[in-house]
């Protein structure tokens, strides 16, 4: 009985820390000055159409992710996820971006009252995106997308498939996504699997909404699936001629560790994602 009270306790606590990461996020858009510029309708799910040529943009990436369990030392838990970007359109079919990723990260152990609070550099990432049909000229577009990554210790190789189509004022996008990091100066292994998919309407030409669903999976090794969890939730995105803003809030709506239960959550995985994703792209371009 007292652990179902602990756990309704986690949950209001995880809300409220979520709704105040929404409204910082939301705040934030208004600290943007405008600098046409390549909106996104969507904030985990890439579309497949690429950047002019010739244009430059700069974009702010701030993910927040919140709440995981008590039971794996994990208390009070959020991450915030900072990316700097700037994209370039190399031809009309080919964009190349460059990201300067740092992160804060803040949980206590309730088994031994110790908090922990840090900042890090999470290295450097090269985007790139080639869009081999057009949705202009095609019934579906399709785009290659490949990331890597690197911080002096630790790389990561992110490949997407992206497919997509607007009809009428109607917009979706599904991503196919693997990607494999090497950590500990290569001695550890991961793959990850991660389906993304969204869908919006256009309210008129400077407001869309819609909704985003995202599913991510966990390989260490690539020996076992040692997990999944699934997000759906909200997206809105606004534009303007050189600026344009997009927020996504996504709980956890299922997810299962296949192993074992480490977090003591049948119908959640709190042990390594969270209750909560959020996340706000502004774009300015120049």
């Amino acid at each position: 009985m007292m652990s179902a009270v602990r756990h309704d306790n986690d949950i209001e606590t995880d809300m409220k820390t979520a709704r105040t990461a929404a409204i910082a996020l939301a705040f934030a858009t208004l600290a943007v000055t405008p600098a046409g510029a390549d909106e996104r309708s969507f904030t985990y799910t890439y579309e497949p159409e690429t950047a002019p040529q010739g244009t430059l943009e700069f974009e702010q990436w701030v993910t927040a992710r919140v709440g995981r369990s008590k039971t794996v030392g994990q208390d009070d838990y959020y991450r915030l996820q900072f990316r700097e970007e700037l994209e370039y359109g190399v031809t009309d079919n080919y964009t190349l971006a460059l990201y300067f990723n740092h992160d804060y990260t803040h949980f206590e152990d309730p088994a031994t009252s110790k908090t922990t609070s840090h900042y890090r550099q999470t290295g450097v990432s090269l985007e790139n995106k080639y869009m081999v049909l057009n949705p202009a000229e095609h019934a579906v577009g399709l785009t290659f997308y490949l990331e890597p990554t690197y911080d002096g210790e630790n790389f990561e190789l992110e490949q997407k498939l992206i497919l997509g189509q607007r009809h009428g004022d109607w917009k979706w996008a599904l991503n196919l996504v693997h990607a494999t990091e090497w950590e500990d100066d290569f001695r550890e292994t991961e793959g990850e699997l991660e389906v993304d998919f969204g869908l919006a309407y256009h309210l008129s030409p400077r407001w869309s909404v819609g909704v985003e669903i995202r599913d991510h999976n966990e390989l260490p090794e690539y020996e076992t699936w040692e997990n999944t969890a699934l997000y759906a939730g909200p997206v809105v995105s606004y534009r303007r001629e050189h600026w344009w803003a997009t927020l996504t809030v996504m709980p956890q709506v299922y997810g299962a560790n296949y192993g074992d239960d480490p977090d003591g959550n049948s119908s959640l995985e709190l042990e390594g994602h969270e209750r909560w994703n959020l996340r706000l792209l502004v774009g300015v371009s120049f």
